[in-house]
């Protein structure tokens, strides 16, 4: 891959959880973003130990050269009036702005399970049509409120929302404008449909739409154990359902390979939950640091 268009983050959820506060809750924001530097990273994503104030979380990222790259933003199109997603989207992008990033990653939350103690593969929500143009309607005019900073607008496909599926990310884009983006995540599209055909089918088909790229791997059993036990998806992240790439079900070489064809332009961010007491962060980082670099040259 060509290392003038293509760089390499990592999220600081490895160190600590911004959905589960307890694991890692030992973890300095300090050392979570030296760590990643010295595993050889130069981007992020924003944490809940970041500094919210750009004047003092630049410095602290500039000196150990890392820079944002995107941050988390819930969208709530479907049971919402669009103005309130409006007015926290505005004051987000005007901060990701400042901090120098491009892209924004969005998820749209409505009815999400993600975070409630339900099972991620019984209790999906699914959108009626009323609520997918509602979605779509927020989400184009998001692109355009984006596009004022010249910045991007990406959907994060994600488990336990209404749009998770191969399907389901299919219709949006379809009902969406081309100015609205993918944020490709190669470990929810795998634990999603339980299959390698299913991530490489959706890359290939979105790959000119993709704005920016989440690396994360699945263990499968630990798939089998949440689908047998009906665990919900905080239970499977505890339990190790995430992992970097190369240490899990997941063949990365054909996504790779995919991204370099279509001449990707974008970062590619390592974001793999697990629990940090039980999986060393920087340790995993360096790891899965050494990895990327021999499949991509990067």
């Amino acid at each position: 891959m060509n290392p003038e268009k293509v760089k390499l983050g990592i999220a600081p959820i490895a160190w600590t959880n911004d959905d589960l506060p307890e694991l890692g809750k030992e973890n300095t924001f300090e050392q979570c973003v030296s760590e990643m530097a010295l595993a050889g990273f130069t981007g992020s994503e924003v944490g809940n130990k970041y500094p919210n104030d750009p004047e003092v979380l630049k410095p602290k990222l500039d000196i150990r050269g890392i820079q944002i790259c995107n941050a988390w933003f819930s969208t709530f199109f479907a049971t919402r009036p669009q103005e309130e997603t409006i007015e926290e989207f505005i004051k987000h992008r005007d901060f990701l702005h400042e901090m120098g990033a491009k892209v924004i990653g969005c998820s749209e939350q409505s009815y999400s399970i993600q975070g409630l103690d339900k099972p991620i593969f019984d209790e999906k929500p699914e959108f009626t049509e009323e609520e997918w143009a509602k979605v779509a309607a927020g989400y184009n005019k998001l692109a355009e409120l984006a596009a004022e900073k010249g910045m991007k607008v990406s959907l994060h496909h994600h488990m336990g929302t209404g749009i998770q599926t191969p399907e389901e990310t299919d219709k949006f884009m379809e009902m969406t404008n081309d100015d609205v983006y993918l944020l490709f995540d190669s470990g929810h599209m795998y634990y999603s449909e339980g299959t390698q055909e299913s991530v490489e089918k959706l890359l290939t088909k979105c790959v000119d739409q993709i704005a920016h790229v989440h690396l994360k791997d699945v263990r499968e059993e630990v798939v089998a154990e949440v689908k047998e036990d009906k665990l919900s998806f905080l239970e499977g992240v505890k339990m190790g359902v995430f992992t970097i790439p190369g240490d899990g079900a997941i063949d990365f070489d054909p996504i790779f390979k995919i991204l370099e064809e279509a001449d990707y332009e974008g970062w590619m961010v390592v974001e793999a939950e697990q629990d940090p007491a039980k999986a060393n962060p920087f340790e995993y980082a360096v790891q899965t640091r050494g990895f990327i670099e021999e499949k991509t040259g990067l």
